[in-house]
């Protein structure tokens, strides 16, 4: 054997060892690579259930928004009927209940001036009296 075929089997040595050593890593990369195909098919095969369990979610999450904006539209009539009535109250009532505050304060104020004038001086006097120190 010469020099050149010794080296030649020392490569070819050198050679396969390399191959078993990457081997390895390649092997555990396929079983890695395997697990995550196994992982994506049951994600794929659970997850038809789940988009049709969100597409029953969001129907029903439609319906309820329409019944809201109906209970809105309603609430929105009552509050313009409540706006008109309490108008239409205040138009009719309102004039006419200050007038009889009114007059009432009036005729009281004009009752109790009657009765100073029709009481006796001393009295008068005393009331009048007892009006400006109250004041002062």
């Amino acid at each position: 054997m010469s020099v050149g075929q010794i080296a030649a089997i020392i490569a070819a040595a050198a050679f396969v060892i390399l191959v078993l050593l990457l081997a390895v890593p390649l092997l555990k990369l396929g079983r890695t690579l395997d697990e995550a195909t196994i992982a994506i098919r049951k994600a794929h095969e659970g997850s038809g259930p789940l988009l049709d369990d969100a597409q029953v979610t969001l129907t029903t999450v439609n319906t309820q928004l329409e019944r809201v904006d109906g209970v809105t539209a309603s609430v929105q009539a009552v509050a313009a009927n409540t706006r008109a009535l309490s108008s239409l109250f205040t138009a009719t009532f309102g004039g006419p209940l200050v007038k009889v505050a009114a007059l009432s304060y009036g005729l009281r104020k004009a009752s109790q001036a009657r009765r100073l004038r029709n009481a006796p001086p001393s009295k008068r006097t005393a009331k009048s009296n007892g009006k400006r120190s109250a004041r002062g």
